[in-house]
């Protein structure tokens, strides 16, 4: 019988003062998630290398694929992702991210599957690996070395690039991502140079050096969005393509390392429905019924209210060939902010910073990234051990 609360600790409201004692945080993060997250930069930087060892070059001998199907699930399946939003709209095939196992009916012999695993055991990734050298398509695999998609790889003769394992998946997105962009980049769908990789590693170090655990609540951004979410639900909305995939992503990390239920998306698309959020019970009704007199840092505890977090990416060129004008992007995400200030609804800003589509998402994903952990530790949740994830594996396997 397993019991429904084994391994469940902490406590509902967050303790802000724990965010600003170094020593308590190590003692609640003894997985050293922190530490994890902090080596993104040194990610890009070592994957880079391991890909450049491997054969990727193979992959351009039969000329452009119909379509490229990247095949994971979990942070391996956000990778396909960016894949697609780096690419961008001039990208000449089809970029698709496939989460279940197998691989589409339509997949042949004129296609390209990316088969990525952070434990290198994945059904969904695994599945596409067989699948794709049973049909004939050309196949890459992205795992731990020694893994059982390694040895799929092998037995199908496809380039294998290897990523030191990382505990949980969720700490090696860049070491997922980046040999998945390399190897877009030899079937000659994206433009990542070296230049690219080395500064959005080294924004990423840049970003984790100003996250740093020893840096104050007043100037660590990240500790700083994690107290504004304390007790909230949040809201996360990218102002373009590139901005929704971090989006995505903050959701994936609000999630699984605080426990916070949070509604994620692209801003156009909630511009058709999901901004009626700012007018509900968690919202402009809650904020109207609000003591105007009261001190806004302080809640009761019972008033849950939604926090808008705004992603903004602003584009690296106003005349790219974008989906839509770049122009549209910027009055729709000054639009949501003067919406949710009128309702009294609270908003966090992240804009974009870079040279590069690649640099860009990395400075919207590294903030939130850190801020998620500091929320779990402020619930005294051990963002690394997730006791409910643990327990599903372990039902949906008998």
């Amino acid at each position: 019988m397993i019991d429904g609360t084994a391994g469940v600790s902490g406590h509902r409201h967050a303790d802000d003062r724990l965010l600003d004692d170094p020593q308590a945080l190590a003692e609640r993060d003894p997985g050293g998630m922190l530490r994890h997250t902090a080596s993104a930069g040194a990610q890009v930087r070592e994957s880079a290398a391991l890909a450049a060892e491997a054969n990727l070059a193979v992959l351009a001998d039969d000329g452009r694929p119909r379509a490229v199907v990247i095949a994971g699930i979990g942070t391996a399946g956000r990778t396909g992702d960016v894949l697609a939003t780096v690419a961008g709209p001039r990208c000449p095939v089809p970029v698709i991210a496939h989460r279940s196992a197998g691989v589409p009916g339509w997949v042949g012999a004129a296609d390209v599957v990316i088969a990525v695993s952070a434990s290198g055991r994945s059904p969904e990734a695994l599945g596409a690996a067989e699948a794709a050298h049973r049909r004939g398509a050309r196949l890459v695999a992205v795992a731990p070395p020694d893994s059982q998609l390694q040895s799929v790889a092998e037995r199908a003769r496809a380039p294998f690039i290897p990523v030191p394992r990382r505990a949980p998946a969720r700490a090696s997105l860049w070491g997922l991502t980046v040999p998945v962009l390399l190897a877009a980049r030899a079937l000659g769908l994206v433009k990542v140079n070296e230049a690219d990789l080395a500064e959005t590693a080294a924004r990423l170090d840049a970003d984790a050096d100003r996250c740093r655990p020893t840096a104050e609540s007043f100037v660590n951004p990240a500790k700083s969005l994690a107290l504004g979410l304390a007790g909230s639900i949040p809201i996360v909305w990218g102002s373009s393509p590139l901005a929704s995939v971090a989006a995505r992503r903050f959701g994936d990390t609000l999630s699984a390392n605080a426990r916070y239920p949070v509604v994620t998306g692209a801003l156009g698309e909630a511009g058709r429905g999901r901004v009626g959020l700012l007018d509900g019970v968690f919202g402009g009704l809650a904020e109207g019924e609000r003591d105007i007199f009261a001190d806004p840092d302080e809640s009761s505890g019972e008033e849950t209210r939604l926090r808008l977090v705004l992603l903004r990416d602003g584009g690296l060129n106003a005349e790219d060939d974008a989906d839509e004008p770049l122009a549209v992007e910027e009055r729709r995400a000054d639009a949501v902010q003067t919406l949710a200030e009128r309702r009294g609804v609270r908003c966090d800003v992240v804009t974009a910073e870079g040279g590069s589509a690649l640099e860009r998402l990395a400075s919207l994903v590294a903030v939130p990234d850190f801020a998620s952990i500091y929320l779990a530790l402020a619930h005294g949740l051990d963002p690394m051990a997730v006791p409910a994830i643990t327990e599903m594996k372990e039902l949906s396997n008998q």
